[in-house]
């Protein structure tokens, strides 16, 4: 293949742009923020588990609460009647009047026995409510710093965009100035060459694979003609010739 070497060079125009598109690239999906927004959203969807078990804790112990307090409430109510009907005189027999007192003390026990059910309830559903406040707590700080991180993100993807789009327009310009087989063959190596499909020869050296050539490949290379596209030996990039080739 032939190229004249003014488009051989600005084939390592072409190079360098890409080079410099691909780190762009790079820095853009390795933001420290991908992994930080990450890790807060396992941290959000962790506690907003850890969220709804304790609210669901608290539903239930309310409802336990409401139904110990209406069963304290029976039996004091029952415990009233039959206070007043002592009180009353209703009760006139003697084994009337034992079993109303017999009834009387038993409620008592039956009520205290409640009232520490209640109590315990209470406590459990105190316990669940602090819970709840903790995680709110602790999921709004997470909620807070998701996103001061995706601001973050969002501002350096913002940079990095806007300079990717400016190199990527002077790199399809300077393309455009390079014969299109020269461009073809410069992609198809670029996509096996880990992405450098030209290279420089500097002081006999590819800049490439960083070999230096032997003395036969630098003869050959001395040999070519000025507008023949040459390929090192070793790695099969375009290799462009410069000033400082050491030929």
């Amino acid at each position: 293949m032939n190229a004249a070497p003014a488009d051989q060079l600005r084939l390592l125009d072409v190079q360098a742009l890409d080079v410099r598109l691909s780190q762009l690239d790079h820095r853009l999906s390795s933001l420290p923020e991908h992994a930080e927004l990450e890790a807060l959203g396992k941290d959000a969807t962790q506690l907003r588990d850890l969220l709804v078990a304790a609210q669901t804790e608290e539903s239930d112990t309310a409802r336990e609460q409401t139904k110990a307090e209406q069963d304290v409430d029976q039996v004091r109510q029952r415990a009233a009647r039959d206070q007043q009907r002592l009180d009353s005189g209703a009760a006139t027999s003697p084994k009337d009047l034992e079993n109303l007192q017999r009834e009387i003390a038993s409620l008592a026990k039956r009520q205290g026995d409640l009232e520490d059910v209640v109590l315990d309830v209470m406590e459990r559903r105190e316990s669940a409510q602090e819970r709840v406040a903790e995680l709110t707590g602790r999921l709004s700080g997470v909620q807070a710093a998701t996103e001061e991180a995706a601001a973050r993100r969002d501002a350096a993807t913002q940079g990095l965009d806007a300079e990717i789009a400016g190199l990527s327009k002077d790199r399809d310009a300077i393309a455009a100035s390079v014969p299109a087989d020269l461009i073809k063959l410069y992609e198809k190596l670029r996509a096996q060459q880990d992405g450098v499909g030209a290279a420089r020869l500097y002081q006999r050296r590819c800049e490439g694979c960083r070999l230096e050539l032997n003395i036969t490949e630098l003869n050959d290379v001395r040999a070519a003609a000025a507008d023949t596209v040459v390929r090192c030996e070793n790695c099969r990039r375009i290799l462009v010739r410069t000033a400082d080739s050491g030929l």
